[in-house]
């Protein structure tokens, strides 16, 4: 079979609580070719990075247990639809094994209310609990064979899960209960106890507890099954002068699209003909459809809302937009936050210390409890053993964490890992990046101040010329400028673009440089006259720019870039939040100044190098700041890498996005506010969780183990035990599920 390749998933089965999700880690890690191997307990997977064949990743998982198979990701509609009805199918058995366990075991729990001690005295009595005994044996196989399957499996690999608990305590509870009616004389009168109604409720309630958890846990893959339904399975392609309907997977790169008013965009492409607008809210968020004409990109999944348009293909399958949005939601979902591993590391110890108190409790009782000692010890056993099953443990995070990316997801923010959405919760300093992160990265020139030159068409050809090298958005406004005047641009040799201070190249033997005072101060151009001109247009929030020509200055060209219309809001957002606001910018000094104040931002560095912005984002980190990076650019890159948590803008550089750990599909900065209230939502809610788990599990052991009986004659019946164990997990679930409902504020 194929090489496992890096991000693959794998469906685990068998597993049934936290403690399983460090074996199967720790079998797949020993793999030989393994990097990394990451479950999501919450939905049975397991992420594998690394170059391994799947069959030894398979063989890995079944040596310690437990089954797996991979997923395959050619059809994600197909893949998702068979684990819903794979779900379905368990989930219908799991009510089933629920119904035929409860019907045996409340009659006999009603019994032992209204009659009284369940003893064997009598010959009638014994022939009676031997029927009895005969029908929970048939509960144990029909309704809990399952339990003992797994048990057995742990035993044979020299560990223990959740199954080891159960099918010990019902177990012995069956056990004992069978080996009264059978020899009755062995066991002194007042041990002659049965108690197959705790058997038989334990496995009904716990069977009905896994019913509910996975019906509640359905709920927690809504964003990936809304974003996976946003593709269509078909489209419209014209070949030889044809109009074809085919299959979604048969679009090639640079086919020709066609689609009308009120289908989905296929696959990615540039518009060729036409003229519409497109809802692009379910991918980025922003309510207002965008007007697409020719030579703009159309994204799948996207819903073409007026006009027919042709566009040509130009990324399909999985490396379209949304297939790339889906697997990083899906990886986000399937890695941990720093305080879900605390949960893993408890858990592998959890159930063998469980088993040593469960066995110390029995000991107890049997050495220093009342008469009748030994069915004493064998209710606080198996109470013991029952209570602590940390299945609720193991879901605390991995059920917050996949709410919370799908969250964030459908506000269009894409979260790249669980530690950036722990640690975007943290966030004391937000550095913003100015051009396209706070303006909107599409500036106009707006004066063209001639120093030598007389011909302002002249200067704009030959800047026009020079820049058409350079991808700079100031650089592209001075390019469609010339453009727009039907302005034709010169060849130009030599081009060298001087990282932070500028262009400079050749064109008709002339000497161009372009850029900003420092260059000119380098290269030795005279600006006596014209440095007041130019501050008093960067006092304009405009951006100055120094044109030189054969040595001597020829002009200055101001370029405007204004400030995104919720950028102010967005920001005072953030200050409101108590997060520190600093802008960086490689702009001047006067224009940073007019930009800052117009979007309400106190501290900023201009002239800022690409390695400055980055030893800033050190330097604040070593002040015991926790420090977010928002930019757009390739420049911006150093600094999103190192920043505790980078935002990319997604309108931005394919480079920035690869750097940050969340992606804002908005050009919004709302989304930074809206991904640091995700965040900070989603670990209040595993914080919650973990709690409740932690303080249930642990609490619960005493008690159950006979703690209040001394004190108040109270010892805790198996069957609660059961019925809060099952229910513990439901209260986990439920709990993340709130999430769901989880809105950020805008103001």
């Amino acid at each position: 079979m194929n090489n496992i390749k890096p991000d693959h998933q794998l469906i685990i089965e068998g597993a049934g609580c936290a403690s399983c999700v460090g074996k199967i880690e720790g079998a797949l890690k020993g793999t030989n070719g393994v990097v990394s191997a990451e479950m999501n307990f919450a939905d049975r997977t397991v992420q594998v990075t690394g170059t391994v064949k799947t069959e030894e990743l398979i063989k890995a998982v079944e040596s310690i247990g437990y089954n797996a198979k991979p997923i395959d990701d050619s059809s994600e509609i197909d893949t998702l639809d068979e684990k819903e009805a794979a779900d379905w199918k368990y989930y219908k058995k799991l009510i089933r094994d629920t119904f035929i366990a409860l019907s045996l075991g409340v009659p006999l729990m009603i019994y032992g209310i209204v009659v009284g001690e369940m003893t064997v005295e009598t010959n009638l009595e014994r022939m009676s609990w031997l029927v009895v005994g005969i029908l929970t044996f048939g509960v144990m196989y029909f309704s809990g064979k399952h339990f003992y399957v797994g048990a057995w499996k742990s035993f044979k690999n020299h560990s223990a899960n959740m199954d080891t608990l159960i099918a010990l305590g019902t177990g012995t509870a069956w056990i004992y209960s069978i080996a009264v009616v059978l020899a009755p004389d062995a066991v002194p009168l007042m041990a002659r106890h049965v108690y197959f109604e705790a058997t038989a409720m334990i496995i009904g309630l716990i069977n009905l507890g896994l019913a509910l958890e996975l019906k509640a846990r359905g709920k927690t893959s809504e964003a990936i099954k809304r974003l996976i339904g946003l593709q269509t399975k078909t489209a419209t392609v014209v070949r030889d002068s044809k109009e074809v309907q085919i299959g979604i997977e048969q679009v090639l790169l640079n086919d020709v699209v066609k689609v009308k008013p009120g289908g989905k965009i296929p696959v990615d492409g540039i518009v060729l003909e036409g003229h519409t607008s497109i809802d692009e809210s379910m991918l980025t968020g922003e309510p207002m459809p965008v007007e697409k004409a020719k030579e703009d990109e159309v994204v799948a999944g996207t819903l073409n809302k007026s006009g027919m348009i042709l566009f040509r293909a130009t990324r399909v399958g999985k490396d379209t937009a949304l297939a790339q949005i889906i697997n990083m939601v899906k990886r986000a979902q399937n890695s941990k936050p720093p305080i879900g591993r605390l949960a893993d590391v408890i858990s592998a110890y959890f159930v063998p210390v469980v088993m040593i108190i469960s066995i110390l409790s029995a000991l107890a009782w049997l050495n220093f409890g009342p008469e009748p000692a030994i069915a004493f010890a064998i209710v606080s056993a198996t109470t013991v053993l029952i209570i602590a099953c940390p299945c609720a443990l193991g879901l605390a995070t991995p059920m917050s964490v996949m709410v919370g990316v799908g969250k964030a997801a459908e506000a269009g923010v894409l979260i790249r890992n669980g530690e950036a959405l722990q640690t975007a919760s943290k966030i004391t300093s937000m550095i913003l990046d100015k051009t396209g992160t706070i303006t909107e990265g599409t500036p106009k020139v707006t004066n063209i101040v001639l120093a030598k030159a007389t011909d302002e068409k002249e200067v704009l050809q030959l800047a026009a010329s020079l820049e058409s090298g350079s991808e700079h958005p100031l650089a592209q406004a001075i390019v469609e400028s010339a453009l727009d005047q039907d302005i034709e641009l010169l060849k130009i040799e030599s081009f060298n673009a001087i990282t932070g201070f500028g262009v400079e190249a050749t064109c008709n033997n002339k000497t161009l440089l372009f850029g900003n005072d420092k260059l000119m101060k380098i290269k030795g151009i005279d600006l006596t006259g014209f440095v007041g001109k130019a501050q008093s247009l960067a006092k304009e929030a405009k951006t100055p720019m120094y044109f030189a020509v054969n040595g001597e200055l020829a002009a200055i060209i101001a370029v405007a870039d204004p400030i995104k219309s919720d950028s102010i809001s967005s920001i005072k957002r953030l200050q409101t939040n108590g997060i520190r606001v600093i802008m960086l910018t490689g702009d001047n000094k006067d224009t940073a100044a007019a930009v800052a104040k117009k979007a309400g931002i106190s501290e900023f560095f201009a002239e800022v190098l690409p390695e400055d912005k980055a030893n800033k984002v050190k330097e604040l980190q070593d002040s015991g700041e926790t420090v977010g990076m928002t930019g757009d650019g390739i420049n911006d890159a150093p600094a999103l890498a190192l920043a505790d948590v980078g935002f990319a803008i997604g309108t931005g550089t394919d480079v920035a996005i690869e750097s940050a750990d969340i992606t804002l599909m908005r050009g919004s900065l709302h989304g930074l506010a809206d991904a640091i209230a995700v965040s900070k939502a989603t670990l209040r809610n595993i914080k919650q969780n973990l709690f409740g788990a932690f303080v249930y599990n642990v609490a619960g052991i005493p008690f159950a183990a006979g703690i209040l009986y001394p004190f108040f004659g109270i010892l805790l019946s198996p069957v609660i035990a059961g019925a809060a164990m099952a229910f513990s997990s439901l209260t986990v679930v439920s709990n993340a599920n709130r999430l769901r409902l989880f809105k950020a504020k805008e103001h």
